[in-house]
């Protein structure tokens, strides 16, 4: 059977927290990239619900970022797009999430999982990308959310930054980065 997924390389947050989690380097062999992550906020900022919304970069760029996204919570339903929000950390970013992964006001312990696929990473064309992510409040409630990107810059990604609006990533967080080759 052939290895069609290849771990790159997971980054795992310490002590203290991290404002981004960043992939540098990335190797141009694969045809696709795939980032699945477990990650919680710091946040404990109230005016954001319980959530904090994830932002990214790739190759240090500020702009070309749009999204498409439709958020379920299983009594509701809400649609929207995004462009660009300040990170945490400050600068521009591109935004992914309308609500977000979960912070210090969701529960004790409660962390948020993603998954984010990133086709042809290394052509010259525009570069699309699918995220889905699911944030769960305990007994409250849980919302999932789907999101449809676009980053308008015909660059090889040879750098993935994710970073928050809010807070920064807690102890814990763990993204890992795949490459996916061709079959």
């Amino acid at each position: 059977m052939a290895v069609t997924h290849k771990l790159i390389q997971t980054v795992t947050v310490g002590a203290g927290g991290a404002s981004t989690v960043e992939f540098s380097s990335i190797p141009q062999t694969y045809t696709d990239l795939i980032l699945l992550g477990s990650v919680r906020s710091t946040s404990a900022t109230s005016n954001t619900g319980e959530y904090d919304p994830i932002v990214y970069r790739f190759n240090a760029t500020t702009s070309g970022y749009t999204t498409k996204n439709l958020e379920g919570s299983g009594s509701s339903v809400l649609s929207a797009s995004q462009t660009t929000a300040t990170g945490s950390g400050g600068g521009t970013y591109g935004r992914i999430s309308n609500s977000g992964i979960n912070n210090s006001l969701s529960g004790a312990s409660m962390f948020s999982s993603f998954n984010w696929y990133i086709p042809n990473y290394s052509g010259s064309t525009n570069k699309l990308w699918s995220f889905e992510y699911c944030e769960e409040r305990n007994a409250v409630a849980s919302f999932s959310e789907f999101i449809a990107g676009a980053w308008t810059n015909t660059a090889a990604i040879s750098t993935v930054t994710l970073g928050l609006v809010i807070g920064n990533y807690a102890q814990y967080s763990s993204v890992s980065l795949y490459g996916i080759l061709k079959s």
